[in-house]
């Protein structure tokens, strides 16, 4: 299990400054997000109900995002990972809206990023194989696109989740 950690929200920042204990909680959570209260404050060395307040303070201002099972693509039948750049000529607000909209509602696409420099977009999507990617390649290109194209991960030789906490200086 992980933890989606973030401190921005909305497009403003809101950094929380943390300390070492914070980032002990934040790590042990980030490695088992399924640890529960008492085995963290155990680790960390304060009482239980500490921990939980320190739990729910990041949970209510965003730290903590959600609690999410990392599931093997292979055993799931989702063994081709693409990664997808999308260019396009259209820059207006009603087809940003769409195709948001679309990028959404394709569950396949797992992640998807505005981009800077030659890239419009790129996008992460997991699939059982070629054919599936070619469906989900043809309900991407009605979103009006100018140059769309693929690459397959063939190897993964490094994957996390887990975001290298350091404290904040005060």
């Amino acid at each position: 299990m992980f933890l989606i950690l973030s401190c921005i929200s909305n497009q403003l920042s809101t950094v929380m400054k943390l300390n070492k204990t914070d980032i002990l909680i934040l790590t042990l959570l980030q490695q088992d997000a399924s640890m529960s209260v008492e085995a963290i404050a155990n680790n960390v060395g304060i009482s239980k109900s500490a921990c939980w307040r320190r739990i729910q303070k990041f949970e209510s201002n965003g730290v903590i995002q959600g609690r999410y099972t990392v599931l093997n693509p292979q055993e799931v039948d989702l063994s081709l990972t693409a990664y997808i750049s999308v260019r396009t000529n259209q820059h207006d607000d009603g087809w940003y809206k769409e195709f948001k909209e679309l990028a959404e509602s394709l569950v396949n696409v797992l992640e998807v990023y505005r981009m800077s420099g030659d890239l419009d977009y790129l996008l992460k999507a997991v699939v059982s194989d070629m054919a599936s990617y070619d469906v989900l390649y043809k309900k991407l290109v009605k979103a009006k696109l100018l140059d769309v194209s693929a690459a397959f991960v063939m190897e993964t030789l490094k994957q996390t989740t887990q975001l290298p906490l350091k404290p904040s200086l005060a």
